[in-house]
């Protein structure tokens, strides 16, 4: 079975290759380890699980689809306000909404996109 090539590390400027599926060399490694944490880091733990279940079951339609005129589960608790690390934001149900997975990603992706999170 063929080996996939490696790749050049993603650190800027750095044309070393390093195996498929790493991202970095050995130099560079050391200053990407915390580029995001990890989503128990970001507060999406059991807390948060047990929380957004209890949401979802109050609110069990996506807001979008619905204004659509489309009637879909809601999947997914998404943060009207990103929070960006702010807990006070975070834990606000305020600033909660129920959204279906198509319309969660569309929405980081298009309003959510290019924010530096701080944690």
């Amino acid at each position: 079975m063929p080996m996939r090539p490696s790749t050049p590390c993603k650190h800027p400027g750095c044309a070393a290759l390093v195996p498929y599926g790493q991202s970095y060399c050995e130099k560079h490694k050391a200053q990407h380890t915390s580029e995001r944490a990890g989503a128990a880091g970001r507060g999406y733990d059991a807390r948060w699980r047990r929380e957004s279940k209890r949401f979802l079951r109050a609110h069990p339609l996506c807001i979008r689809c619905f204004e659509e005129k489309k009637i879909t589960k809601a999947t997914v608790v998404d943060h009207v306000i990103p929070h960006r690390g702010d807990e006070r934001l975070f834990w606000d149900q305020n600033n909660w909404q129920a959204l279906c997975k198509h319309h969660h990603d569309v929405k980081t992706m298009t309003e959510d996109r290019y924010q530096v999170y701080k944690y």
